[in-house]
């Protein structure tokens, strides 16, 4: 939802007004949105629900919800339909496409959803919040990045203090699914780098609470001073003091560690149905600002080294951070309102 909440933010600014429609999940996500947007809850549905009886009326629900959107569209035309991908959005941009609204989709990762790979093609532009994006062969996307949060951009460009002989900070963050890999692997690989190396890191990693006391044995064992907690609130705080980051490559991660600039080592999530973490890591790999380990050759030991080459080469950390800043991009917001001004006014003509 954050895209689109920060789309909003600037559309009102620039003395637009803003609808959201979204469905009942969705909806419990809206509590970021200026008071100002009107929230319109729509029926909606996914075909992944693994029951006989949700996929038999997941058709309905979303038919629902098109006839829905198509109503309250002829009640108050839009003048742009923006959609964001994940089956929300389907109803609305349905409508837009039936009644032949100027709409867009924005896709987070270098992968289409299937909701936006179903209209790709039926779009009048798609937004890309990662570089490059694979689409549909014809198809050439705009992009845009993907927003960041105000805490982040308050942070742009932060200096970054190289690795030596004093107090570094590792941040370690994994996403809602799949972070226990990290929580096994980190610590141990921590713990086995060199005692000149070690006793001046500090760690923050976030863990699930099943995997907490775990890390922090090894952690203590180790003689290693370490935050261990399900969540952090203070992120971009975090990220901005850090000498290396170690996390997911999840979309809002990789611009949040571009917008900042900071070196990082990205483990993609290996269940993901469209490897979309590993699209979302390749633009700062390539730019020298990340290395990129599978799950499948995430071992302490290789893990271990890595964090070594990194804390232990001064030059090449600031090259890795001032690479990750060349990729980054802290006005896709304006980015993304410029298309809806530009779709605007090609319907005008």
């Amino acid at each position: 939802m954050f895209p689109a909440q920060s789309l909003a933010e600037v559309m009102l600014a620039q003395g637009w007004r803003v609808k959201l429609t979204t469905d009942a999940r969705g909806a419990r996500y809206v509590g970021g949105f200026p008071d100002t947007v009107q929230i319109e809850e729509l029926k909606s549905a996914t075909f992944a629900h693994s029951g006989a009886a949700a996929k038999l009326s997941a058709p309905f629900k979303l038919a629902a919800g098109v006839l829905s959107a198509m109503m309250n569209f002829r009640r108050d035309r839009p003048n742009v339909v923006v959609g964001f991908g994940g089956y929300p959005s389907f109803p609305a941009i349905s409508a837009a496409w039936l009644m032949k609204l100027p709409r867009m989709i924005h896709e987070q990762n270098g992968v289409l959803g299937r909701v936006n790979q179903a209209f790709a093609k039926r779009v009048d532009a798609i937004a890309c919040g990662t570089w490059p994006t694979e689409l549909p062969d014809g198809l050439d996307g705009h992009f845009t990045g993907n927003p960041v949060r105000a805490s982040i951009l308050e942070r742009q460009g932060a200096p970054y203090i190289p690795p030596g002989d004093y107090p570094m900070s590792v941040v370690v963050i994994g996403g809602s699914q799949g972070a226990r890999i990290l929580g096994e692997v980190v610590p141990q690989a921590i713990a086995l780098l060199p005692e000149d190396l070690k006793k001046n890191i500090r760690v923050a990693q976030q863990a699930r609470d099943e995997d907490a006391a775990q890390a922090e044995r090894v952690y203590a064992e180790a003689g290693i001073m370490a935050e261990v907690a399900p969540f952090f609130h203070d992120i971009p705080s975090r990220f901005s003091e850090a000498q290396l980051v170690i996390a997911r490559s999840g979309a809002s991660t990789v611009a949040d560690l571009s917008v900042i600039g900071r070196p990082s080592i990205l483990v993609p999530l290996a269940a993901a149905i469209r490897d979309e973490q590993t699209a979302n890591a390749r633009g700062l790999v390539e730019a020298g600002a990340a290395i990129m380990m599978p799950e499948s050759t995430f071992t302490p030991e290789a893990l271990a080294e890595q964090i070594g080459l990194i804390l232990s080469q001064e030059k090449g950390s600031v090259h890795m951070a001032n690479a990750a800043l060349s990729q980054g991009k802290p006005d896709a917001a304006e980015a993304l309102a410029d298309l809806v001004h530009q779709l605007n006014q090609k319907n005008k003509t």
